[in-house]
């Protein structure tokens, strides 16, 4: 893929990540969505498919609840990002919970027990060196 292809993809998946969060707020009043963000927007190569990443803070009810009102708001949705992009055709949306949070947080408790452990030396900033 050219890196022009590439830039135009990042740009079209920011801009659709722009207006489901806005039609989300403003729009969709389904209690399962509510506090709902959406983190990141993928498109695939030939734009047919827009991975939708959100996040959500509760347990994994929660979370079912808000993939079930994606699965519900779907087709809203997507019409509603028809009416406001351009695209020759409409890519398909797929909603995922984005676990990059929790993921980090996790990977942070590891790098605390191993510097607490004498496993691995604390890193030091810049302005203690």
């Amino acid at each position: 893929m050219s890196h022009q292809a590439f830039d135009r993809n990042q740009r079209l998946a920011s801009e659709i990540r722009t207006v489901l969060a806005e039609t989300l707020t403003r729009k969709v009043n389904d209690p399962r969505l509510e506090g709902v963000v959406i983190s990141t927007v993928r498109l695939n190569r030939d734009k047919t498919l827009a991975k939708i990443y959100f996040s959500v803070i509760g347990d994994e009810e929660r979370e079912r609840r808000a993939a079930d009102g994606f699965e519900a708001a779907s087709p809203f949705l997507r019409r509603e990002l028809g009416r406001k992009i351009r695209m020759r055709a409409l890519p398909a949306l797929e909603f995922s919970r984005d676990d990059s949070f929790e993921y980090g947080d996790k990977l942070e408790r590891l790098f605390d027990q191993l510097h607490s452990d004498g496993v691995m030396p604390q890193a030091q900033g810049p302005e203690e060196e």
